[in-house]
């Protein structure tokens, strides 16, 4: 995979309210504004700026329920740590195991304070259907965890999945698990020997890479987020292991932060070795992009799955 970059409408322009399509990369007469959100809460506030955002929350339940139904001999529940959320569920494609061309572990988001593996089941479907093996990772919520807590969960459930079946293990998160798989490639990151010989591509989807901001926001009432947390639990202050493929993909209309930080990782890390590519997909969202991974033709299922190279 090349070390491609595909930048377009990434900067806020100063009113906050739209963007604009100049670059940094790009000469031109004019300086670009990089003004801070006047309202840190709604800059990442996505079900207030999503049409019928309450909708795509109420159905993923729903669809994660039945897809578990039409595949009953998924292997749920089992558990790589003591905690109650603290398990995964794995998903075979045709043949089981042994025909996987490798096993595709996914992290959800909810802002590390809602959701579970169980409402996400469905977005195994897209990879399932390309041959892969899809194990979908729950994890302990804030307040119950503080996000290290998380990010250590995170590692022990892929050092867990490193000893199952053969072939690449690649991980792919979306929001809040976007920032967990991320952190999975940083060096202060504990991985066992099978995991890290196996994993070879990371793919954050609308993931937040710089936690320093959030101190700001309400929600960290929950988080509790300090600032020495905030720079641990950063991936971009982090150093990398530079053997692993980094993609961070997000919607083009998603909230101007989250197309930021989608932009910030990639950039940081590409001066540390690590070949990465970024991208917006055209005409998706906060919410509507992590549905594509139903689709096993999907530009989202592509990047998971694409051979190296």
């Amino acid at each position: 995979m090349g070390r491609l970059f595909h930048f377009s409408s990434i900067f806020q322009s100063t009113d906050q309210t739209r963007m604009n399509t100049l670059s940094p990369f790009v000469a031109s007469d004019m300086p670009l504004a990089f003004t801070p959100p006047a309202d840190p809460d709604d800059a990442y506030e996505n079900r207030l700026h999503i049409p019928n955002a309450d909708k795509h929350l109420s159905a993923w339940p729903v669809d994660a329920a039945a897809f578990r139904d039409r595949h009953t001999d998924s292997d749920c529940d089992r558990h790589y740590g003591d905690g109650e959320r603290t398990a995964c569920d794995l998903f075979l494609p045709e043949g089981g195991m042994k025909a996987a061309t490798g096993l595709a572990a996914f992290v959800h988001g909810g802002y590390w304070v809602a959701l579970s593996k169980n409402d996400v089941s469905h977005l195994a479907g897209g990879l399932l259907a390309r041959g892969w093996a899809v194990a979908m990772i729950g994890y302990t919520l804030a307040p119950q965890a503080r996000i290290a807590d998380i990010t250590r969960e995170i590692a022990a459930a892929v050092t867990a999945l490193g000893d199952i079946g053969t072939g690449p293990l690649r991980l792919a998160g979306h929001s809040a698990g976007g920032h967990l798989v991320a952190r999975m490639m940083c060096r202060d990151v504990e991985l066992g020997a099978a995991a890290l010989d196996r994993l070879d591509r990371v793919v954050s989807i609308s993931g937040l890479h710089d936690l320093r901001p959030l101190r700001a926001l309400a929600r960290n009432d929950l988080w509790r987020l300090d600032e020495d947390e905030s720079v641990q639990e950063s991936p971009v202050l982090q150093m990398p292991r530079s053997d692993i493929d980094l993609v961070c993909v997000a919607g083009a209309e998603e909230r101007p932060e989250f197309i930021r930080q989608n932009a910030l990782l990639p950039l940081v890390w590409q001066g540390l070795g690590v070949p990465g590519r970024c991208q917006l997909l055209a005409g998706h969202n906060h919410f509507t992009i992590i549905e594509t991974m139903t689709d096993p033709r999907s530009r989202l299922c592509d990047l998971v799955a694409a051979p190296l190279g």
